[in-house]
């Protein structure tokens, strides 16, 4: 994903809102909003997934290095 994408660019939006002066307009607007936000959510789950998967591997490594020195 680029960078630039995930940022939440106001002055876009409002743009967008701006030229939503008829009712296909206005859909595709709640379209790109509806699918930016799933994109998001989806961003935030894959960086939670991803702190998740790196305690648990620290955890791992620390736990195995603490049955070592406990001979």
């Amino acid at each position: 994903m680029d960078k630039q994408e995930a940022v939440y660019d106001h002055n876009r939006y409002k743009q967008l809102l701006a030229e939503a002066v008829d009712e296909t307009k206005r859909l595709e607007l709640i379209e790109i909003m509806i699918r930016e936000k799933a994109r998001d959510r989806l961003e935030a789950q894959r960086v939670a997934d991803r702190a998740a998967m790196t305690a648990m591997t620290v955890a791992r490594v620390l736990g195995q290095a603490g049955r070592r020195g406990s001979f």
